[in-house]
């Protein structure tokens, strides 16, 4: 296991704008920092494997993080892609013994990792931070009936233009944005194969979206607002 180290003042700025730190006064929420600690981990570095023995929580500070779990075949599932800010592994406070998901680090990352111990003997003195515990649960439940309907009812080149739309610089009519990560880790995201994330971008280029590397220029915003 990675060895933890003290949390820096803008980490701790990180998790306080963090949803599971929503609501919290400030000594609420020094409370519950004091549960974490700050990991490093690299590329590929598992952080834990679906029905392992939980002992904590996580929330990214940087880079990403990818949850996924195995088929019978060997076959990955992604679940999600963990950006700055997102938490993961909470509801173990309220319910469960083992991850029902792997887990692992894509690029660089930093995460502060919660005692899932300390956290569960907090509730009952400060039953605010079970509220914002359960606050955090509800936005991660209503994200993945989100999540869940896109697959369901929107086509690969309507989720991509969705991401598009609600994370790119608007400019007039045009707009533009420099993806953070690669195509790939795009792709997991939406729940695309990379082969089909590049058939959405080829038959987004009819409404002028263009792509070099990871940037990415849209001429006509309500154009792709129709599609």
């Amino acid at each position: 296991m990675n060895q933890g180290l003290k949390l820096s003042s803008s980490q701790r700025a990180v998790l306080g704008g963090a949803s599971i730190a929503s609501g919290l006064d400030a000594d609420e929420r020094d409370a519950l920092l004091s549960c974490a600690v700050s990991v490093r981990y690299e590329s590929q570095d598992i952080l834990f494997y679906e029905a392992e023995t939980a002992h904590h929580f996580y929330c990214v500070l940087s880079g990403y993080v990818r949850l996924y779990r195995l088929g019978a075949d060997g076959r990955a599932a992604d679940l999600s892609i963990c950006e700055p800010g997102d938490s993961f592994g909470e509801c173990l406070i309220l319910s469960g013994e083992g991850y029902n998901y792997s887990a692992h680090a894509m690029d660089h990352a930093i995460l502060a990792r919660f005692d899932l111990a300390k956290v569960r003997e907090l509730l009952a003195e400060r039953p605010r931070i079970a509220t914002a515990i359960m606050r955090s649960l509800s936005r991660h439940l209503l994200s993945t009936l989100d999540c869940l309907a896109s697959d369901r009812m929107q086509t690969a080149p309507q989720r991509v233009a969705n991401y598009l739309l609600t994370h790119s610089e608007k400019d007039g009519a045009a707009a533009s944005l420099r993806l953070p990560f690669q195509k790939s880790l795009l792709a997991r995201k939406l729940g695309l194969a990379p082969e089909a994330l590049s058939r959405a971008f080829s038959a987004l280029r009819t409404v002028g979206v263009t792509v070099q590397g990871r940037a990415i220029a849209i001429d006509d915003v309500d154009a792709l607002r129709h599609i």
